[in-house]
């Protein structure tokens, strides 16, 4: 919770207001530095209101706070970095952080002549105190808290990295670790021993390259190497194979090369539709890892699921590859609430060392910076089999929720309901006797339309009523529905339109129409219950026969 209460001060009686971004502008601070002033010091002023937009807060309350921690003069060295490439480069961050970390790899160096001279300053008081690591670190954060802001999958999110480096778990300290679309390398350095593992990175923007890099040089990693280039136009690192290979790829890019790579032999299990890029980057990333190596791949839940997709998930299912989905919180990646996956493969050692099942996870209902750790009904192992369907739909909610079912409970509870259903229909359906004689519609009738017209009826939402003592609805509602005024709806061209107005019902007295509408209503009930038996009957069946191949449910030996 945000420091302090929620401040009871009429808005117009505030004085001038700001928001936090206004805050952040005063103080030569971002906006994340005051969202964290908020949670932090208990005397932050208290919003005056926070309604459907950003909370606002009173200037002068601000201003008193500000100048009471001297926070709009004592501002760390990363913020006033931070402000002054922003002011000095704008949107083109990844070319202030790449011009950045150059300076602080060689602070005596060429100044590249985009950086401001604050920033050159600042950038060269870190280097004389060895801490260009550090502050290369807090630039890649910084890097990552705006774009997530801003709404951009641009940067792998810190939850997913933390999902990722759990499922990965512990790495030998002399294993290689690949990431073909590494960005600013967040996920290639968070994996692996700090030392003794050697990386690679490939990139397809010059500027993530350079950075990522150097922030590894800065940062005392040894044995890193990324380079610039498409990789699945160009790839940089065709010879290499991983122990293991993490990637959080482009999503929803269609325009990955399909045409000019139809032919590429990484397509083992199937070439990707042009709206199956992330399909080509598991390919990619699988054609480089080593026999006995694992991927970890960054997916959009969609991917699960889509028909354009569906031959290549069976085959990484039919040859063993897959095996695990894990479906992660929502709100684990940046830029959006929608659920995303990871993609556990591994290449097997030789024939025979193939998954015979796929592990699945859904931690969908978890908290986003909660456990990793699965519940036992958060996971299933499914046979490869039960899999192979017509849609090989890799969801793991879908197989958890499944597997989780208490089929007796379920079974016994639709069974007793359809056994009270049954003995309530028999008794629902009214008892009647043969007149033998003309229909009653045929004798003295009058229209509806006449009725509406007289004050005693009224239009629903679907069907007429009665609004008076001498009209009965179920009697006017039972009429409206027989066989003759249903001929009267119906078009000469077979169209059926509901017509009231041309409908006719008998003329009787209130009594003898309250006979019939008890008839018409208790046939009304009838009717309901016989679709609600229908659908009860067939959930029972599906159940029974579910239940019984899975060996969830068994016939008495008696």
């Amino acid at each position: 919770m945000y420091g302090g209460r929620m401040s009871e001060t009429p808005a117009h009686q505030a004085g001038p207001l700001v928001t936090g971004s206004e805050i952040a502008r005063l103080a030569g601070v971002t906006r994340a530095a005051v969202s964290n002033w908020r949670r932090r010091y208990d005397d932050f002023p208290a919003p005056v209101s926070s309604g459907a937009g950003s909370p606002v807060f009173a200037l002068a309350e601000v201003q008193a706070w500000l100048d009471r921690q001297r926070k709009g003069h004592d501002v760390a060295e990363d913020v006033q970095l931070w402000q002054a490439l922003r002011g000095a480069y704008g949107d083109d961050m990844l070319g202030a952080l790449a011009d950045a970390a150059r300076l602080l790899s060689d602070p005596v160096g060429e100044v590249p002549s985009a950086l401001p001279s604050d920033a050159v300053r600042l950038l060269r008081a870190a280097a004389e105190r060895d801490a260009g690591g550090a502050m290369a670190d807090a630039l890649a954060e910084r890097f990552t808290d705006s774009v997530r802001r801003a709404g951009s999958d641009l940067a792998t999110s810190p939850r997913i990295v933390r999902a990722v480096r759990h499922l990965v778990g512990d790495v030998a300290a002399d294993a290689t670790v690949f990431d073909p679309a590494c960005g600013v390398a967040t996920l290639l350095l968070a994996v692996g021993a700090e030392q003794g593992t050697r990386r690679y990175g490939q990139e397809a923007d010059a500027r993530s390259a350079r950075f990522a890099q150097l922030r590894a040089e800065l940062t005392g990693r040894t044995g890193v190497d990324v380079v610039e280039g498409d990789s699945l136009r160009d790839d940089q690192w065709p010879d290499l194979r991983a122990d293991v290979v993490v990637c959080d790829p482009p999503v929803a890019d269609s325009d990955w090369g399909r045409e000019e790579l139809l032919l590429d032999s990484r397509w083992e299990f199937g070439t990707p539709s042009r709206a199956e890029g992330e399909l080509a980057w598991l390919q990619h990333a699988y054609a480089h890892t080593a026999p006995g190596g694992r991927v970890l791949m960054v997916m959009p839940a969609s991917v699960a699921y889509r028909k354009a997709g569906r031959r290549i998930r069976a085959e990484l299912v039919r040859r063993g590859v897959l095996t695990e989905v894990v479906a992660l919180p929502a709100g684990s990646a940046a830029s959006h609430a929608l659920p995303v996956h990871l993609w556990h493969l591994r290449r097997p050692r030789a024939p025979g060392d193939e998954a015979t099942s796929v592990r699945m996870v859904d931690l969908t209902d978890n908290e986003p910076d909660g456990s990793l750790e699965p519940m036992p009904n958060q996971t299933v192992a499914v046979p490869l089999i039960e899999l192979l369907d017509d849609t090989v739909d890799l969801t793991p909610g879908r197989y958890v929720r499944e597997s989780h079912r208490d089929y007796a409970a379920e079974y016994d509870q639709v069974r007793q309901e359809l056994t009270r259903q049954a003995r309530r229909l028999a008794e629902l359906l009214p008892h009647l006797i043969g007149e033998g004689g003309v229909g009653v519609l045929d004798g003295p009738s009058v229209s509806v339309a006449d009725l509406a017209r007289a004050g005693l009826v009224e239009y629903g939402e679907s069907e007429p009523v009665s609004v008076s003592d001498q009209l009965d609805t179920d009697f006017l509602q039972g009429f409206l529905r027989s066989t003759a005024n249903t001929r009267r709806s119906t078009s000469a061209s077979g169209t059926y339109r509901f017509d009231t107005k041309g409908a006719r019902i008998p003329q009787m007295a209130i009594a003898e129409q309250r006979r019939y509408g008890a008839a018409f209503r208790a046939l009304r009930e009838f009717e309901e219950l016989t679709r609600r038996m229908a659908e009860l009957s067939k959930e029972a069946a599906t159940l029974a026969r579910d239940g019984l191949s899975s060996g969830a449910l068994a016939p008495p030996p008696d």
